[in-house]
């Protein structure tokens, strides 16, 4: 077929467990590997200053005494969760090591350039990447998004009570009302149940600055464990305590996905507005971070997920990565938090276009590039609430995914179609931050240096109910958490794979994009929770049993599918009825939903011909109650089912057609699944070693692909005010398939 809490403290972010997976890279085998096999083990960027004195600019590299330093991430291949011998190699290289983390098998260390390829060249190295930059990506939002509809429909209690997100970012203005219960008017509680400070970490470890020690790793577990605070406790146990979020992004996408903003018109509730919000501050006062910290950030929110019911991860960031998705650091870190059942939602990026205003495909950041997160562009609302006008703003990053590495000793490209969908992300109005006590001398740097984002019309302006204005993929993807919450809350038995099946089946595909731009359509909350509505409520837990199998029922009892269809601010449309599966695969119809799909199931990975499987260890807890994972590791996988019976395969059944394509609009594709286009899988789908699959969509010729990023501190954009994620692209991309270095890749 083709088919293109917790009974003892965990103290420690570390012990950790990788990821082994049978990818092979040439010369893995031998105990000394040559020049070009282990300049193969290094990202691009990194290989280009192996052995140099030239730091170049480059945030993670300096000349210290006529030696140039690189602050790394090493990926292993070792059956060592402590990576003991790896940490005494680093050592030996006259290396520090920072972090051994959980959510991969790896260090964060610092290194000489001139010992990357002894590094490199040690069996049970996977992978180097620099630790690079990681920056923010930079109510109307209930009502247009369809979750006023569902709430009204479902009740007013569908607020996403119960569940928790975290969000990764700059901090969170824990006294801004827009994050508090509210009674009568007045503030109860904060809604930020917990927070961490991994930049105050960070700067603890980084006050090291370029010295070198042997290791300490163990000094940020101690320092990291310190660093949690409760919000209703006392004040100076707060980081931060007078400015939590000096930056202001945090709070702003926080606000988005969870603010309660109805005490003053305008009316900034988010889309969740009940939910627990979890603050793991991972960039500072300037909204930049770096990977090393943000792993660090998702290692906790994996250890915490169970013990204070964290369901969804948000990360409006991005770091720009020529890697694969395969070998990604920061790719693999979110791999192993859905694979812990997590739903993690990323913001695709603000780099659509060029700076002279030419579209540009390929363009999608790290981690928004990994197949098993949500993957969220930018709708430009057009200042209304109806959905009939929207339409998708030029700066949202496009598809395909471009990421490469050395896979069964031959080039990939990964060639991902991304977003996954696209939701409101310009000029939406949301929380304002600025210290505990609010007035407008303390107001955020965002503002501070960008005034016109405070001019809301309406906005009383009065202290701790600030409002301000801001664009970007980032403000979409927060949408889609509070989306995810909700949907949680109506069926805590999702997994994350099926959340993001939902979503993209019931959305709502925008007039003239096609899947490159705005993925599967537009978020529909209405639709996506009806469908999670009807569902059994014991899947994940069902999965997690291993007592569902391929094909059986999915519906909950008395329950069958629901119209394919919506009806939001007056609006009756149809769903796209479209789920990507296999990083490039189109399927369709009711089978995706009334049986169960082995794809559910958060520890499955599918990307084209490659399946990988994690498994989640947890440590010993009473009764056996599986709450804090103590390692994750993942492996490729072969004879693996992925799809059941029923099942219609809708991209090599409309790809044959003349003109057909990616390219095409998304609605297109919708109305093909709606009039039954698309080959039944009588027998489903089982991916077999030997098998072949075709490559998917090939990408026709006339657009620019994009292969490297330049930071930035932002622009602004006619569309909206400043997008704060950054990312410039070069004038002069080519294609990485056309430059693939056989000196790097290995491959001659």
């Amino acid at each position: 077929m083709n088919l293109n809490r917790v009974t003892r403290p965990i103290r420690s972010l570390v012990r950790v467990t990788l990821c082994v997976w049978g990818l092979s890279i040439a010369g893995y085998a031998s105990a000394q590997l040559s020049d070009s096999a282990a300049l193969a083990k290094l990202s691009p960027d990194l290989a280009k200053v192996a052995g140099t004195l030239d730091a170049a600019g480059l945030p993670w590299a300096r000349v210290v005494e006529g030696e140039l330093l690189v602050k790394v991430l090493v990926l292993s291949r070792s059956d060592d969760a402590s990576l003991t011998s790896l940490r005494d190699v680093v050592a030996t290289l006259g290396g520090t090591v920072y972090y051994n983390y959980l959510s991969i098998r790896g260090l964060a260390v610092m290194v000489p350039a001139s010992r990357l390829l002894d590094l490199a060249r040690r069996p049970e190295v996977e992978r180097v990447a620099p630790n690079r930059p990681t920056m923010r990506a930079a109510s109307m939002m209930r009502a247009t998004t369809g979750a006023a509809a569902a709430a009204t429909k479902y009740g007013s209690n569908l607020d996403g009570t119960g569940v928790g997100i975290a969000i990764l970012d700059s901090g969170i203005a824990w006294t801004h009302q827009n994050v508090w219960t509210s009674a009568g008017g007045m503030k109860v509680q904060s809604r930020v149940k917990q927070s961490v400070d991994i930049v105050k970490v960070g700067k603890g470890i980084n006050s090291l600055g370029w010295s070198k020690v042997t290791d300490g790793s163990l000094a940020a577990q101690e320092m990291l464990s310190g660093t949690r605070y409760d919000s209703a406790k006392a004040l100076s146990l707060i980081p931060y305590a007078n400015t939590a979020d000096p930056y202001g992004h945090g709070t702003h996408v926080a606000s988005v996905a969870a603010g309660s903003g109805g005490y003053q018109s305008p009316d900034s509730t988010g889309v969740a507005p009940n939910a627990d919000i979890f603050d793991v501050r991972v960039l500072n006062e300037r909204g930049v971070g770096n990977t090393a910290d943000l792993i660090a950030g998702i290692d906790w929110v994996i250890q915490h997920s169970r013990i204070l019911n964290i369901r969804v991860m948000n990360l409006s960031l991005a770091a720009n990565s020529t890697d694969s998705f395969l070998n990604d650091p920061l790719a693999r870190a979110v791999r192993s938090a859905t694979a812990a059942g997590i739903v993690v939602v990323v913001a695709a990026g603000n780099s659509g276009k060029t700076a002279s205003g030419q579209e540009i495909y390929g363009a999608v950041g790290s981690p928004g590039h990994d197949p098993s997160v949500i993957t969220v562009g930018a709708s430009n609302l057009l200042a209304t609430p109806e959905r009939g006008d929207d339409i998708m703003t030029t700066f949202s990053s496009r598809g395909p995914t471009r990421g490469r590495a050395i896979v069964d000793n031959a080039p990939w490209i990964d060639n991902l179609v991304k977003p996954d969908l696209v939701a409101p992300g310009n000029r939406i109005v949301a929380a304002l931050a600025a210290d505990t006590v609010g007035l407008n001398t303390s107001w955020n740097r965002l503002v501070t240096e960008n005034p016109q984002l405070a001019n809301v019309p309406g906005a009383s302006q009065a202290p701790n109910k600030t409002l301000m204005e801001l664009s970007g993929t980032s403000i979409a993807a927060p949408a889609v958490a509070g989306a995810a919450a909700l949907m949680l809350q109506a069926n805590p038995g999702l997994t994350p794979p099926l959340v993001k099946a939902i979503l993209q089946y019931t959305a709502q595909p925008l007039a003239g994009a096609n899947m490159l731009q705005q993925g599967a359509g537009l978020l529909n909350i209405e639709g996506a929770v009806r469908l999670a509505s009807a569902l059994r409520t014991d899947i994940a837990s069902a999965i997690e049993a291993g007592t569902i199998q391929s094909g059986q029922s999915l519906l909950a009892a008395g329950r069958s599918m629901p119209q394919p269809r919506s009806t939001v601010q007056g609006q009756t449309f149809d769903w796209s009825r479209i789920v990507v599966a296999g990083g490039n695969h189109l399927l369709t119809g009711d089978a995706l939903f009334t049986r169960f799909q082995p794809i559910y199931d958060p520890r499955l990975n599918w990307a084209r011909q490659l399946v990988l499987r994690s498994e989640v260890k947890y440590w010993p807890q009473l009764l056996g109650v599986k709450m804090v994972p103590k390692s994750i590791v993942e492996r490729r996988v072969f004879n693996e089912r992925l799809i059941s019976k029923g099942v219609m395969e809708l991209d090599s059944a409309v790809a044959s057609q003349p003109g057909t394509g990616l390219m095409l609009p998304a609605k297109v594709w919708s109305d093909q699944a709606a009039n039954g286009a698309g080959f039944i899988l009588s027998e489903g789908f089982i991916l077999s070693e030997g098998f072949i699959l075709s490559e998917g969509f090939i990408l026709s010729e006339g657009f620019i692909l994009s292969e490297g990023f330049i930071l930035s501190e932002g622009f602004i954009l006619s569309e909206g005010f400043i997008l704060s994620e950054g990312f410039i692209l070069s004038e002069a991309v080519r294609d990485p398939a056309s430059q693939l270095d056989p000196s790097v890749t290995g491959d001659r």
